[in-house]
């Protein structure tokens, strides 16, 4: 099984190459009501005044959190080069921005009236550790707000993705495959309680809803490929399972050249007792 510290390795050196990879594939992408999943979040914390992001990579949830007047902003991540993006935001010149990891947060006891988490939660090893110092960061009654990634919707490019991507990694070495990130139990409700319960939170509110990533086919190619899975695989393994994409979606790509895609994410929020 992967450490924490090999995870975060990887995950350094992918945002090192793609620092803002995650706002460029889901900042275009729309739930059935027109928000995106980034706006979805925002909503989760409305009122609270003090907020941190965790895992805020290149600063578009914190951008959109500081649409809300009269906030105090802040955010950690382990990629400098994302923190770097996010430094040039207009909107976050008075933002706290650091670099470091959610198991060791840098800042004070009851400092924050919410945290969230966009497409980040799922993805850090010793999670319990991690529910600790949020709710160490959080005041009483402080709301945690998170999206985490449910995979495919049945019958759309994403899932057919999917299956081409698992039939191109199955034989590779394991110099080419990515560790195994995060822990199992963010992915579901049941699990994610069992995380957070004993930290001090309520039990989770827990939605699944549909992010609609439809477009022209490389529309879809570059949201699809921004997957971690493709960071280790060299440049012909890439094009040649972009060829397989290309001509796998032909059949379900309408008249005006619009692909189906949709990715499922689940939205938990859960309050500090």
């Amino acid at each position: 099984m992967a450490t924490t510290a090999s995870q975060e390795a990887f995950l350094q050196a992918f945002h090192a190459e793609h620092p803002s990879v995650t706002a460029e594939v889901f900042g275009r992408g729309r739930a059935l009501d027109g928000r995106s999943s980034y706006e979805i979040l925002c909503d989760r914390v409305a009122g609270s005044r003090r907020v941190l992001d965790l895992g805020c990579g290149d600063g578009l949830l914190l951008e959109c959190l500081a649409r809300e007047d009269d906030r105090q902003l802040a955010g950690v991540d382990l990629s400098a080069e994302s923190l770097a993006l996010a430094r040039r935001r207009p909107a976050l010149s008075g933002a706290r921005l650091e670099q470091g990891r959610a198991q060791e947060l840098p800042f004070a006891d009851d400092s924050f009236d919410a945290c969230a988490a966009h497409l980040a939660l799922m993805l850090m090893g010793e999670i319990e550790q991690v529910a600790a110092e949020v709710a160490r960061v959080l005041s009483p009654g402080g709301v945690l707000a998170c999206v985490m990634g449910g995979g495919a919707v049945g019958g759309e490019a994403y899932a057919r993705f999917l299956g081409l991507l698992r039939s191109t990694v199955t034989n590779l070495p394991a110099a080419q495959r990515i560790p195994a990130l995060g822990d199992g139990r963010t992915r579901s409700r049941d699990g994610l309680d069992s995380v957070l319960g004993p930290a001090g939170f309520s039990a989770v509110d827990w939605e699944t809803i549909h992010l609609d990533l439809s477009g022209r086919v490389g529309q879809v190619w570059t949201a699809v490929s921004g997957m971690y899975d493709l960071g280790p695989l060299d440049r012909a393994t890439v094009e040649r399972l972009r060829e397989a994409f290309f001509a796998e979606v032909m059949d379900m790509t309408t008249p005006g050249g619009r692909v189906p895609c949709a990715v499922a994410m689940h939205v938990a929020t859960a309050r500090l007792r």
